[in-house]
């Protein structure tokens, strides 16, 4: 399971970082220090009660698909048991959806993870950001700090997805995404598309 964004407390409040704030909450529900791996260029510690890895990548976004393929590389784990977890300007705030493969929609870190996997074929566990309502003010956005209210949104989807997590860890990503999906699990704000970050 690896958690997307970029290293250093500059960032940690940056929108772009959602897939490290669900990574860390799991990490502590779990009872799990992640700690320093040279060798996967990033955070990282094994839950040896679920056999799964976590991990987050110390690379910078553009460049997370070098931890994810050494890690996976390392421990011969195939793609489809890959689950990475990203932002997503295209659902809004709140909303949080998991699916097996696709392209990356633009994002840097799908893109650099598929190129060094060599494959789209990897789980995506996706939270809503929103978007600034053009493309031109996305870089600014996802480096930004969202709104307290939106925050209190991606906070509630990441509750959502810790909850099935336990699923995730079993193999169970079906019924994990059956139930993320159900329309009790989608309420979110509306963004303000005007606002800026």
């Amino acid at each position: 399971i690896v958690g997307l964004g970029n290293p250093g407390r500059a960032h940690h409040a940056d929108r772009h970082n959602a897939g490290f704030w669900l990574l860390e909450r799991l990490a502590r529900l779990r009872g799990l220090s992640l700690r320093q791996e040279s060798r996967f260029h990033g955070l990282a510690v094994r839950d040896d009660a679920a056999g799964v890895w976590l991990l987050m990548p110390e690379t910078y976004m553009n460049l997370s698909g070098k931890a994810v393929s050494a890690l996976a590389g390392f421990f011969k784990i195939i793609p489809e048991h890959v689950l990475v977890v990203h932002d997503e300007l295209d659902f809004v705030p709140g909303v949080v959806k998991l699916k097996l493969g696709g392209g990356s929609g633009g994002h840097n870190g799908l893109k650099d993870i598929s190129a060094q996997l060599g494959t789209q074929e990897y789980w995506r566990l996706r939270l809503g950001i929103g978007h600034p309502g053009s493309r031109d003010l996305v870089h600014g956005y996802v480096l930004g700090t969202p709104r307290a209210e939106e925050r209190e949104a991606i906070d509630a989807a990441i509750d959502r997805a810790l909850a099935v997590m336990p699923q995730i860890m079993t193999g169970d990503l079906q019924g994990a995404m059956h139930q993320l999906h159900t329309p009790s699990a989608t309420q979110a704000v509306t963004p303000n598309k005007t606002a800026t970050p």
